[in-house]
């Protein structure tokens, strides 16, 4: 075992074990951990995520990335940057195969897992350009980082009782890519309003900011026949 992870109990040691794929990371976050909501702003470790069952993006993304790290990948964290009217994200990238995916942690469907289909970091960050936008439908994200290794920070970013917010500092003075060209900003598009409606407005259920993901053993699908 990596001498880094000492620090952690035999139980929570026992969760990084089972962690050992970017999906089993995802499932964990979606289904086992509920959204750090918290008014006080708060940067848990991994361990202190663990012990408190709850994290917002950058907390679920260094848990994902300590759990890379435990079973041997590279540990890395991405930083998306927003306009003044919205909030960063952080994500946590993986490879395989040559191919880039991610694991995070949000509110929205659509800023949590990316598969690993995309070539570079830059496209899969641009991946989640449609899907980033605030409560006016204005899509937001402005820029992405390069990947910052976990393994980088100082030693407290596992364990440490206290709140790691050098991590947030780290990720934004990394060098960051312009998604956007001169020009564009204006003559954007809203985000597609039925996403909008389902997600920050809701009908006769909660909005599905305020809902956690179920899995599908979970859920009463109905049956499709022939072309969808």
């Amino acid at each position: 075992m990596n001498k880094a992870f000492l620090g952690f109990p035999r139980e929570f040691l026992a969760v990084l074990r089972r962690l050992d794929t970017p999906r089993k990371v995802q499932a964990f976050l979606d289904h086992e951990l509920a959204y750090n909501d918290s008014v006080k702003n708060t940067c848990f470790s991994p361990l202190e995520t663990l012990r408190r069952g709850r994290a917002h993006c950058i907390e679920g993304a260094l848990l994902a990335a300590a759990a890379f790290i435990f079973h041997g990948r590279r540990g890395l964290l991405l930083d998306l940057r927003a306009n003044p009217r919205d909030d960063d994200h952080v994500i946590a990238p993986f490879t395989e195969n040559g191919r880039w995916g991610a694991v995070a942690q949000s509110h929205f469907c659509g800023l949590r897992y990316r598969e690993p289909v995309y070539r570079t970091y830059g496209e899969l960050a641009r991946s989640y350009f449609e899907f980033y936008y605030n409560g006016r439908g204005e899509k937001t994200l402005r820029e992405y980082s390069v990947p910052l290794s976990a393994s980088s920070l100082p030693a407290g970013w596992l364990c440490s009782r206290k709140d790691v917010f050098f991590a947030g500092r780290r990720l934004d003075a990394a060098r960051h890519y312009n998604i956007l060209l001169p020009g564009q900003e204006p003559r954007l598009a809203r985000a597609d309003s039925l996403l909008v409606e389902a997600e920050l407005v809701g009908k006769n259920r909660a909005p599905l900011v305020k809902r956690r993901p179920r899995p599908y053993s979970k859920l009463k699908l109905p049956r499709v026949s022939g072309p969808v």
